[in-house]
């Protein structure tokens, strides 16, 4: 049979294939389903992941200067700084993986300068504060989903067909809890983001709180301002979200266009893909959702999406370091398809053959 046949007939060469491993049927689990999935993805009996890459995009929030985090704003600036100097947790894990880390500046308070091995895509020194109006205008919130479009595209160019997202930015998972109530619909879940004690929680609970009152209309959804059919969501992501996030939806977008698999870390990259979902519902097609992170409203973000992550390991540190562990599974997944003897290659009796 050929590897590539036509996409109505897939899905079922496909299972069939995977039935026929020398196995009892389903007992590989989640690997037949990530299988069954990369396949349709790559329309093929053989798929093969290449020339992995992983996407942080790093930007800082206004709102982080009134407290909402237990790390100062320049700690985003500094750790972009670890990430190009090797020495941060997804530059290890993503080594580990044989994944190529791409970190990008969406908008970091900070001067960098030209750097080897920094995409330069900032929009502006970190976002206005979402306590005082919106976070970013919708040009700039635009821009930032340019930018990721771009970034994607570049990185296609080295044949990449699987991509994690990872993000760094003081402040964000704030801006997550928030985009997650607007686009979900359910109740305000504030976590400990970085780590706040039980005052620093109080505190965030208040402010996000009151940026929910100072934009009065943002449930029920609505159109307008601006932003034509997509308006609501496009409306959440500039009124709350940061540079990074924005440019991560873009990235995804792109990512999805190119029927490359999306590898989707914790809750901040998961609120990015909240925006996506609502602008193209069918992206989830092309997700993979690493891992539930320890940060509550990611929970709620996975039941909204009935996303089942392949981890659950307490992960609450963001930049991507859930999508570096879970991609060697997907490794696993393509391997078993093409590398696993079948009952008749292997001359092994199957269950039917006994009927």
């Amino acid at each position: 049979m050929k590897s590539i046949i036509r996409r109505m007939d897939i899905s079922s060469a496909l299972q069939s294939k995977i039935d026929h491993k020398t196995k009892p049927l389903g007992s590989l689990g989640r690997l037949e389903e990530l299988a069954l999935q990369i396949g349709r993805i790559q329309n093929t009996l053989a798929p093969r992941l290449i020339a992995p890459h992983l996407l942080v995009c790093a930007g800082d929030h206004g709102a982080a200067k009134a407290g909402i985090s237990a790390y100062p704003q320049e700690v985003t600036w500094q750790m972009v700084e670890n990430f190009l100097a090797g020495g941060a947790a997804i530059n290890v894990l993503s080594r580990q993986a044989g994944m190529t880390l791409v970190v990008a500046d969406a908008g970091v308070a900070h001067d960098f300068g030209v750097r080897p091995r920094l995409v330069d895509a900032k929009v502006a020194y970190g976002t206005d504060s979402y306590l005082d109006g919106a976070a970013m205008t919708p040009a700039q919130c635009l821009l930032a989903m340019t930018h990721g479009e771009k970034a994607f595209n570049t990185i296609a160019t080295t044949g990449c067909n699987v991509i994690g997202f990872g993000e760094m930015g003081i402040g964000n998972t704030a801006s997550a809890s928030l985009m997650t109530h607007c686009l979900t619909g359910t109740p305000l879940c504030v976590g400990r983001g970085t780590g706040l004690d039980d005052a620093g929680l109080a505190r965030k609970q208040a402010l996000l709180t009151q940026a929910l009152v100072l934009w009065p209309d943002t449930l029920p959804p609505r159109q307008g301002e601006g932003w034509g059919g997509d308006g609501f969501p496009l409306a959440v992501l500039a009124r709350y979200g940061g540079f990074e996030i924005a440019m991560l939806v873009g990235a995804m977008q792109a990512a999805a266009k190119a029927r490359c698999l999306l590898l989707i870390d914790g809750f901040i990259v998961t609120s990015a893909l909240l925006v996506a979902h609502a602008l193209q519902p069918s992206i989830l097609d092309y997700c993979v959702f690493a891992h539930r992170s320890g940060e509550p409203g990611h929970s709620v973000q996975l039941a909204y999406l009935k996303a089942r992550p392949l981890l659950e390991l307490d992960l609450r540190l963001g930049e991507g370091t859930g999508a570096a562990l879970a991609y060697p599974i997907l490794v696993s997944a393509c391997a078993f398809l093409s590398d696993m003897a079948s009952f008749e290659s292997a001359g092994v009796e199957s269950a039917s053959s006994k009927i």
